[in-house]
């Protein structure tokens, strides 16, 4: 059997109808996630959060957040190099009324961020692949999205 689980947070921040997402790159590729991270043992949910924005945005608890909004459980195929399993817990927070000039990552895996119109998530490649949820999803919305990306 492999590892545990690996629990990681991130924020669905929306900004005039846009998702700010932050770039990765692996050889080769380039990928897109909400921002967020690992969390560690003995540190909440929503404290995990706020220190991942803080690294990877430069902001931090002054931005609201509800949820969790979705979590989504993805396992890596049987077959691959390493075996990795990983529950993300998305919650939401809005942007608006914030300059996003001041957006700095203080994170050496985040080699960027970009507003996304929703229409253009279509194209983008997305860890988690939850841009239909992304796409529908509105602040205020009861229901939590569970998905599961199961690659056995």
């Amino acid at each position: 059997m492999g590892a545990e689980p690996r629990i990681r947070v991130s924020a669905l921040l929306r900004w005039n109808d846009r998702v700010l997402l932050c770039r990765h790159e692996k050889p080769g590729k380039e990928y897109w996630l909400l921002p967020g991270g690992g969390v560690n043992t003995g540190e909440s949910l929503v404290d995990a959060l706020h220190r991942e924005l803080w690294e990877e945005l430069g902001i931090g608890e002054e931005v609201a957040v509800e949820g969790p909004v979705a979590i989504v459980d993805s396992i890596s195929p049987v077959q691959s190099f390493a075996a990795k399993h990983v529950v993300h817990i998305i919650f939401a927070g809005d942007l608006g009324g914030r300059s996003l000039e001041a957006v700095n990552s203080q994170d050496a895996a985040v080699r960027g961020h970009r507003l996304f119109g929703l229409d253009d998530l279509d194209d983008v490649v997305l860890h988690p692949p939850i841009q239909r949820f992304v796409q529908r999803w509105r602040p205020g919305d009861p229901a939590v999205y569970l998905g599961a990306l199961w690659a056995r």
